[in-house]
């Protein structure tokens, strides 16, 4: 195999591959003996027929296929190794020549990783953020903690108020006809929850168990049921339970079984506010870090050639596919669920895709221009701190480990040491 690299414009670069005719040859021996046994002829028992007489009869064209497919995985893989070049897409392979006899040439567009040019990534200007906890923010966080905490009663002395759970029969109308879909029975339904078109919920509120409700609605014009977009509705709903929550007393008892902490009332106060205070201080340094490294990436300069973004819009695509699959859902039903489509999907992928890249392609040049180094001491403590986060020993988390994953670990390493010392560095305003 020879190998020669073109460099083209926008970190584009195209590897033009030679395979000897030796190579071919063997190559589409090879595709004959994998596809022999599909093939019959008059005279010949099936899978016994000579490669000649298929040649002759279909074409020496007849295995260019498999051979090509073969050929090209092979070869692209050497070459890939041998060009050292940082590629990071999939490459377009054109094929040039293809003829018995003579040697198999194809060329491999691909995208390089691009040199990144930094501007100011010290210096810079972040938000000053205030860590300070106040008495509502403080009640707030404890009404939550009662709400996790309510129980359900049955309510049978008063009408339907907001945020009740209710069950109810409702059958939809359009200019007096009942349309499909527009009935149920026995339905459960959290008043408020915003499950229904606007304005339907709100109407239940004063509904009395077992008397009949009628609520007016208009349904969006983007309504998703395009005979039913825009039109005045008219539902007749029986509402035939009605469950409240009822919140728990805050005292010392309630303190006692929602903390490990606190003891009392003004104890679990201040445990609250401490874990609030927390949680600023943390939110805080995400948002400078944040802000710090979207300044550092807009004062950079990259080239970023589009075939990476698309890779990357494509790994992100499978990702999400893959998640949505562990919760029982195929994308072909999310895409009928969301209306969207594979192609639409990856349009709107393509902006996170290329700020993830640039991200990390800036962070990655800092790294280099300050030196950050992450030496085996610093990765053994890592390493450590996440064999306790899955409860188990470090010896036994590197055995699931190869180099590999071990240098990429320090390459993360690096590139959050760099996000620390832009942060560290900004001017608070």
């Amino acid at each position: 195999m020879s190998l020669q690299v073109e460099k083209l414009e926008h970190n584009m670069a195209k590897l033009t591959i030679e395979v000897s005719a030796e190579d071919v040859e063997k190559a589409l021996q090879a595709a004959y003996l994998k596809e022999r046994s599909k093939i019959s002829l008059p005279g010949f028992r099936k899978g016994k027929v000579p490669r000649q007489m298929i040649e002759k009869m279909y074409g020496p064209e007849v295995f260019y296929d498999e051979a090509a497919n073969h050929m090209i995985s092979e070869a692209y893989g050497k070459a890939y190794d041998e060009c050292e070049l940082e590629i990071t897409s999939q490459p377009k392979i054109s094929i040039t020549q293809l003829e018995k006899g003579k040697p198999f040439i194809f060329t491999a567009e691909v995208a390089v990783k691009p040199e990144v040019t930094l501007g100011e990534y010290k210096g810079l200007k972040v938000d000053k953020v205030s860590t300070r906890v106040t008495q509502k923010e403080i009640d707030e966080e404890i009404d939550k903690e009662r709400e996790r905490n309510a129980r359900t009663i049955d309510v049978t002395d008063r009408a339907v108020q907001d945020k009740d759970q209710i069950v109810l029969d409702f059958e939809g109308f359009v200019d007096g006809e009942a349309f499909e879909g527009g009935k149920a029975e026995n339905y459960s339904l959290t008043v408020g929850s915003g499950s229904f078109i606007p304005g339907f919920e709100e109407q239940l509120i004063g509904a009395e168990i077992g008397k009949e409700t009628e609520v007016s609605v208009k349904f969006p014009e983007d309504y998703h049921a395009k005979d039913l977009a825009g039109k005045d509705a008219v539902f007749k709903c029986t509402v035939h339970e009605i469950k409240a929550k009822e919140l728990p007393e805050l005292d010392d008892e309630f303190v006692s079984d929602v903390s490990e902490e606190s003891e009392t009332v003004d104890q679990y106060k201040a445990e609250v506010k401490g874990r609030i205070k927390e949680r600023k201080e943390r939110e805080g340094k995400e948002k400078k870090e944040n802000q710090a490294v979207e300044q550092a990436v807009a004062n950079a300069e990259i080239d970023l050639p589009e075939p990476m973004v698309e890779l990357q819009a494509r790994q992100m695509a499978d990702d999400f596919a893959r998640r949505i699959m562990q919760q029982g859902m195929s994308l072909e039903q999310y895409f009928q669920f969301t209306g969207l489509s594979e192609e639409k999907m990856m349009e709107e992928l393509k902006p996170q895709a290329e700020k993830r890249i640039r991200t990390r392609l800036v962070l990655e040049a800092i790294v280099s221009a300050e030196n950050i180094e992450v030496s085996d001491e610093r990765l053994e403590e890592e390493l450590k701190k996440m064999a306790d986060s899955y409860q188990m020993e470090v010896d036994k988390l590197k055995e699931f480990m190869g180099e590999n994953e071990k240098k990429q670990m320090k390459e993360d390493i690096a590139v959050q040491d760099a996000v620390t010392l832009i942060t560290e560095a900004a001017v608070e305003e």
